[in-house]
């Protein structure tokens, strides 16, 4: 995991086979701003000269805050302990970064809505109704026969699946339900559980894991965890869990400035985003960005694991009875 304190762009330009080719990289250092820009020279210049030589690489890295093609994470540190790192994301929230310790989140299911059935049925079940209409009356009253069969059988699975997924305890009930049995298959496992706006977080305790090693990609998919989540983890090469409201739920719809991906050192003390940070911190105090549940499996807490708990329960007011945001 990589979340630098400093960063720079370097670009390089020439004329080569009768056009201009322009190639752009960042760099970015812990050390100096002077160091980022030397960082970018040095992949600036390795990616002109394999451009040059014929290969098929982007000429520009895309300015996200998301560490992607090779490039960290890019965010305002707020705060460092040891190798955990909290930053401001592009939306203004706090996100606790540990290259080790296990997060997984969690997206419910939505209840079931809309059109469910399937369309091989209505279209078998509005075949037979409509041939067997069409002998007995005209073809106008036997396309209305069979549409009213349709919306009829739509109904009924509709109100069938909604009882299926009530019955089984709703959104948070199945989810947990997928947690419990990952937890009776790897008992040896201990898995805390917080509920989160819209969904549940597990956070592993009995040991520490590399973002790329298969236990990670087995919880994650026993577990049905966000897609974009997992994938973020492994080219991140980290676990993130964001610690404070989306401002959106705050009802602020003023946004940081400037955004998070632009960020710069510079830019940390503007007045704008002085300002915004004030209000935001201000509006957070009255919500939770998640709420403890139970745990799952063994007692067994690894010390780093330990650490991330605590930093996280009382940053996200994970133990205080205070609205989800």
């Amino acid at each position: 995991m990589i979340v630098p304190e400093y960063w720079a762009e370097a670009r390089r330009q020439t004329r080569h086979g009768g056009r201009s080719v322009t190639v752009r990289r960042f760099g970015w250092s812990d050390d100096s701003e002077d160091a980022a820009q030397a960082h970018a020279e040095l992949r600036v210049q390795a990616a002109f000269d394999a451009v040059l030589a014929g290969e098929a690489l982007p000429r520009r890295e895309p300015l996200t805050n998301y560490g992607v093609m090779g490039v960290p994470i890019r965010e305002e540190i707020v705060e460092r302990a040891g190798d955990l790192v909290i930053t401001r994301n592009s939306y203004g929230a706090l996100c606790l970064n540990t290259p080790d310790v296990l997060f997984a989140d969690m997206d419910f299911e939505a209840r079931p809505s809309g059109c469910v059935m399937p369309l091989a049925t209505g279209v078998l079940v509005g075949g037979a109704t409509f041939a067997a209409a069409v002998l007995a009356m005209d073809w106008r009253l036997a396309a209305a026969v069979a549409i009213a069969v349709l919306v009829v059988a739509n109904l009924v699975m509709l109100g069938w699946r909604r009882h299926r997924f009530d019955r089984d305890g709703g959104a948070e009930a199945r989810a947990l339900a997928r947690v419990a049995a990952f937890s009776e298959a790897n008992p040896d496992w201990h898995l805390r559980t917080y509920r989160t706006a819209a969904g549940l977080r597990v956070l592993v305790m009995h040991r520490t894991f590399d973002p790329l090693e298969p236990d990670v990609d087995r919880l994650f998919q026993a577990l049905q965890a966000d897609s974009l989540y997992t994938t973020m983890c492994r080219l991140q090469h980290c676990f993130r869990a964001r610690l404070t409201p989306k401002p959106w739920r705050l009802d602020m719809h003023r946004r940081i400035k400037p955004r998070s991906a632009a960020w710069s050192r510079s830019q940390a003390r503007l007045p704008e985003r002085l300002d915004w940070v004030a209000d935001y911190e201000a509006k957070s105090k009255e919500f939770a960005a998640c709420r403890y549940l139970r745990a799952f499996g063994t007692g067994t807490i690894d010390p780093k694991a330990g650490q991330v708990m605590a930093m996280h329960d009382a940053v996200a007011c994970a133990a205080q009875a205070l609205p989800l945001a």
